[in-house]
């Protein structure tokens, strides 16, 4: 079986280090810097999932999340933030995200969640 696609919009280097030094083994990496870039991404298509830092420049995730909904409203989005308060969750689940993850993120529930949304076994 294929590796997922997963496409990471996070600005933050060590973040964007961590998820992909987690997730090399089982998923082709795709990064975005801003929500812009990640929208651009999505328009070029071939993403099986989208891991969204909500806290970025130009564009934030929450924003990117909206203008990706107009464009692939079935591909699932994960919202990633430092940002643990029930407030959070809800604002990105109504800007159209399908889970949320907490920073710093934890292994194990990364690759659960990729496993969940791409329907990958590991």
């Amino acid at each position: 079986m294929s590796k997922p696609t997963v496409l990471v919009a996070e600005d933050n280097d060590s973040n964007f280090l961590l998820v992909n030094a987690i997730l090399k083994k089982y998923a082709n990496i795709v990064r975005a810097v801003n929500g812009m870039e990640a929208v651009s991404a999505v328009k070029k298509g071939g993403n099986d999932l989208i891991l969204m830092d909500i806290r970025m420049p130009i564009m934030d995730g929450l924003e990117a999340t909206t203008e990706i909904r107009k464009i692939e409203p079935d591909i699932p989005i994960v919202a990633l933030t430092a940002n643990a308060f029930d407030s959070d969750r809800e604002r990105a689940l109504a800007a159209g995200c399908n889970d949320f993850i907490a920073k710093p993120i934890r292994k194990s529930d990364l690759l659960e969640l990729v496993q969940k949304w791409t329907g990958t076994e590991f």
